[in-house]
């Protein structure tokens, strides 16, 4: 009986015999351009300005070959365009994805959130490897979406929250875990987010949709509205609740994650809009909240409340006097009207872990006097062997692990990040029914059981054409 070779298969037959093919040159490991023809690795990204340029440039540096573009601004694809000279290029990534299906392994997304899933899940469905930026998805239901179809379909992925490729990230991980801070019972994470409008309704009337946009591919699953010049492309349309998810959707993958990581702060069992001006005319999230997210012990791990602030927003003088003094001149500047800052507190029953990086790479254990003997615990979470930056790092950790050249595989895969974003969505709940109104939710089955009117929201009805298809397994499973 013959075996009929797929691509997959050719590809993986490949990374087993080149194993190695990387090398050290200094302190850096190096993927060579050449392996593209050699591995057969071909990609096809969706959004290619923005974050998403710099997620192209960095796949295409791990020697993938970049076949397909797709943005919805003909400018953006066009100056990517230079960059890619061979690739194809498309303003709808159903087009793409239906055309260069048979000729991709890899597919990036790195589009506005509303879109998230039904690209990354049609590109899945079809057996595509998907990197795709964060927070993974524009709804709670479609982040378990995303990791059951990741699971299911057996694709690597990987989310784009840099901060997890950090050293000190997760070393700050391994700290936690060890015990040096003891039970962790209570953490404060705030953010300087948002940096765009929020807190308004919608425009009146419409402008001419530009001649190189392609207003129906960037409205995608939400419902249609008029295009208004400079309100939602090609900036702003994470303050809108049809296409964004806030402040906390935008930071909160970033500042959250080493918490998440090392105390396993999945599924809440209620969250509360501690200060919440409300979700405006049902259009924008509002300008400043504050949350309280709680959670039961599990593991073996302690109760813990976790607290949320953004819009400039700060956990109370007990808490901010507990940080470095440096860092308390900074709040300082911000009362007084000054710059906002970020930063993550976990306070244990033996100390208190402080990070002022949006992404967990560095931390300072308090009061200092009581850690000056400290020695970081034994190592127990790989690090990535290549020297660059964060988003280098972790698209070379992800083009490696497609390869089968990296064995310990994407640390912000789409079993933990879908996790990850589904906890962090339930606080977009609460801002939606009202200051101080406790809900309590039920992680299995995806619905508040106090309060029904948000179980709406958990969801979105899809508009007609960018529903997320059943495709098949195909032979490239």
């Amino acid at each position: 009986m013959s075996k009929k070779t797929t691509r997959r298969n050719f590809i993986g037959q490949s990374a087993a015999l080149t194993a190695g093919v990387g090398f050290w040159s200094g302190t850096s490991l190096i993927s060579h351009g050449q392996d593209s023809a050699l591995q057969g690795l071909s990609a096809a990204c969706i959004g290619v300005g923005g974050k998403g340029g710099s997620d192209t440039s960095h796949i295409g540096e791990q020697g993938v070959n970049i076949v397909g573009l797709c943005d919805v601004d003909g400018g953006t694809l066009t100056k990517k365009g230079r960059e890619f000279k061979d690739a194809e290029q498309f303003t709808d990534f159903r087009e793409m994805l239906d055309k260069l299906g048979d000729k991709i392994d890899i597919v990036t997304v790195s589009t506005p959130d509303h879109t998230h899933a039904a690209a990354a899940v049609r590109a899945m469905q079809m057996g595509k490897h998907v990197y795709c930026q964060k927070p993974l998805t524009w709804s709670i239901s479609e982040a378990r979406l995303m990791r059951e179809t990741a699971a299911e379909m057996g694709v690597v992925t990987q989310m784009g929250n840099q901060g997890t490729s950090a050293d000190g990230m997760r070393e700050a991980v391994e700290v936690i875990r060890s015990g040096v801070i003891g039970d962790v019972t209570e953490i404060h994470i705030w953010s300087n987010r948002p940096v765009w409008p929020q807190g308004k309704g919608r425009p009146a009337g419409e402008d001419p949709i530009p001649e190189d946009l392609n207003w129906d591919a960037w409205i995608g699953p939400a419902p249609m509205r008029p295009f208004k010049k400079g309100e939602y492309h090609s900036f702003n349309w994470r303050g809108w609740v049809d296409f964004g998810t806030g402040a906390l959707g935008d930071m909160a993958c970033h500042t959250t994650n080493l918490s998440v990581m090392a105390l396993n702060l999945w599924d809440p069992v209620a969250v509360t809009a501690v200060k919440n001006p409300g979700i405006f005319e049902g259009e924008t999230f509002p300008a400043s909240s504050a949350l309280m997210f709680e959670f039961p012990e599990r593991d073996g791990l302690a109760a813990c409340k976790f607290h949320w602030y953004d819009g400039g927003e700060l956990p109370s003088d007990d808490i901010i006097s507990q940080l470095p003094e440096s860092f308390q001149k900074k709040i300082a500047n911000q009362r007084s009207g000054g710059g906002k800052t970020s930063g993550a507190v976990l306070i244990g029953t033996k100390g208190v872990l402080f990070s002022p990086d949006d992404y967990g790479a560095q931390y300072i254990l308090l009061p200092r006097g009581e850690f000056v003997d400290f020695k970081p615990p034994a190592q127990t979470l790989p690090r990535i062997p290549y020297k660059g930056g964060g988003d280098e790092r972790q698209k070379w950790e992800f083009v490696q692990t497609v390869k089968g050249d990296y064995e310990p595989g994407t640390m912000a895969n789409f079993d933990y990040a879908g996790r990850l974003t589904e906890t962090i969505l339930v606080g977009n709940l609460a801002l939606r029914a009202g200051e101080g109104k406790r809900i309590e939710w039920d992680a299995k089955t995806m619905r508040s059981t106090n309060v029904p009117e948000v179980n709406q929201f958990v969801q979105r009805e899809y508009r007609k054409g960018w529903e997320i298809p059943k495709i098949a397994a195909t032979a490239n499973r």
